[in-house]
């Protein structure tokens, strides 16, 4: 009688269910709707918020041991949620502005963050992978949605060819689990592994498959090659949406799957993250310099800011798994913010994407551009703003681990990276002036960016909370 206890993911049925709705107002009422169901979407998540706080955080299992419901998944569903509300809330007037505001956006949106949702709290590889293709497919339409681009095309179709190979390499890993393990429950994978003597060479193979598909889904190096790519190519909307939420998503599910499934092989797959996260930290930082479309250059950025966080999930403890949470909510929060001032960069009703053409941004619009500063800043890991304190948690773990050699390497490639961040602040400030971007700025991207930087301004006040808040789930996971 437990399994049909389904209040566990009442958040997930209550947006499955508004999904489906809306769907259907749409079908009937056409594009004309597209407004009223963006803005509906982001009320609904904001409700699925709720409904998730209110829910018990106590470890639950339910559907015959499919999903498991704890505090991990508990916070990590806050930051998809509140990664798709901010998302949602940016893409509205873009949609408009493109002439490509169409009713299927937003219900694309919402099966893609109900597939997140239960990505983390996936407790059988079974249900990993449905989870896992829900999102995908929602997220390789959206990467094509400005149907009469040939870059938006050009973008999809390689985003989707890499991808469904990503899938297979994921399934031929969990054939390869099953077949020497017996079981796709993580809970009985842990179990056999830990009355093994050693682990099975076969196992250790499925194991590698599985975390390079999930190295690719969070384009981490050396699974990064479509990221530039589809970030240029995709709408700037869709874009701001790829970099702000699938990326939490897919960190919660592989620390879900490294700390129960995976413990007791951490020796060969902390190997393997290892210098998956030099590499991400390298590319991230060098690859950057020579870009001039400031998409790019926040593609190469995000794949740097996942070498970060993996520095967290090597050092293989609760205080590394709680620095990634933390580090993940400043992500969202700079990320969010950098993307309303790329959404903005319109010039005569066309929008803009290089890098100078933000010269003289500080004369032509100063309260915009000072808050850009501060983002940026804040992206270097400049004290005292909160990406400062995002990484110093990540490094403090590191040490605690006693992998001085990566903490090292990050502060380093922390530094190199602050080049190209800081040579848009140069760009923006000191460069001669061109002609101003159109004022038509939405009210919700002005929300969004005067919340995003008293946030990274004030975060210095309350570290300890959300690291406290952030420890108490990671425990969950040990």
């Amino acid at each position: 009688m437990d399994d049909l206890n389904l209040m566990p993911i009442l958040p997930e049925l209550f947006l499955i269910a508004i999904g489906m709705a809306f769907l259907m107002i749409g079908v009937f009422k056409g594009n004309s709707s597209t407004n009223t169901l963006c803005w509906a979407s982001c009320i609904g998540f904001v409700i699925a918020a709720v409904l998730l706080m209110k829910s018990d955080w106590s470890v639950t299992y339910i559907l015959s041991d499919m999903l498991v419901i704890d505090s991990f998944a508990g916070i990590m569903k806050l930051l998809i949620l509140l990664g798709l509300t901010v998302s949602l809330a940016l893409s509205v007037q873009y949609l408009h502005q493109e002439r490509i505001a169409r009713f299927e956006y937003p219900v694309l949106v919402i099966f893609a963050g109900v597939g997140m949702m239960f990505m983390v709290s996936s407790n059988n590889m079974l249900s990993l992978y449905m989870a896992l293709e829900l999102q995908s497919l929602s997220l390789y339409v959206l990467a094509a949605f400005h149907r009469n681009s040939l870059r938006s095309g050009e973008a999809a179709a390689k985003y989707f060819i890499l991808g469904a190979l990503s899938s297979g390499m994921l399934l031929f890993g969990i054939s390869l689990i099953y077949g020497f393990v017996g079981s796709v429950d993580f809970n009985t994978i842990r179990e056999t592994l830990s009355s093994l003597d050693s682990i099975p060479p076969g196992f250790t193979v499925g194991m590698v498959f599985v975390l390079a598909a999930l190295a690719f889904k969070i384009s981490a190096v050396p699974f990064h090659m479509w990221t530039p790519d589809v970030y240029q190519g995709a709408p700037t909307c869709v874009t701001a949406f790829f970099a702000i939420v699938p990326k939490v998503a897919a960190l919660g599910l592989l620390m879900r799957l490294l700390f129960v499934p995976f413990e007791a092989a951490t020796d060969q797959w902390m190997q393997i993250l290892y210098f998956i996260s030099i590499g991400s930290l390298v590319i991230g930082a060098f690859a950057a310099i020579s870009q001039d479309n400031i998409k790019r250059i926040f593609a190469y950025s995000s794949i740097g800011n996942i070498g970060y966080a993996l520095i967290g999930i090597v050092a293989g403890t609760a205080a590394g798994v709680g620095s990634v949470i933390v580090f993940l909510l400043i992500y969202i929060a700079m990320t969010a913010g950098a993307f309303v001032i790329i959404l903005s960069m319109r010039r005569n009703g066309l929008a803009v994407e290089n890098v100078t053409d933000l010269a003289g941004f500080s004369k032509n619009n100063p309260v915009m551009a000072y808050a850009m500063a501060a983002i940026l800043f804040s992206l270097s890991g400049i004290p005292p703003l909160a990406g400062f304190f995002g990484k110093l948690f990540i490094f403090e773990a590191a040490i605690e681990s006693e992998l001085y050699l990566l903490a090292t390497l990050g502060i380093l490639a922390s530094v190199v990276s602050a080049y190209y961040y800081l040579r848009i602040i140069k760009i923006m400030f000191f460069d001669e002036a061109v002609d101003a971007f159109d004022n038509d700025i939405a009210l919700a991207k002005r929300a969004v960016l005067l919340i995003v930087t008293l946030f990274l301004v004030v975060f210095i006040f309350v570290p300890n909370f959300l690291l406290d808040s952030a420890m108490l789930a990671a425990t969950s996971l040990f």
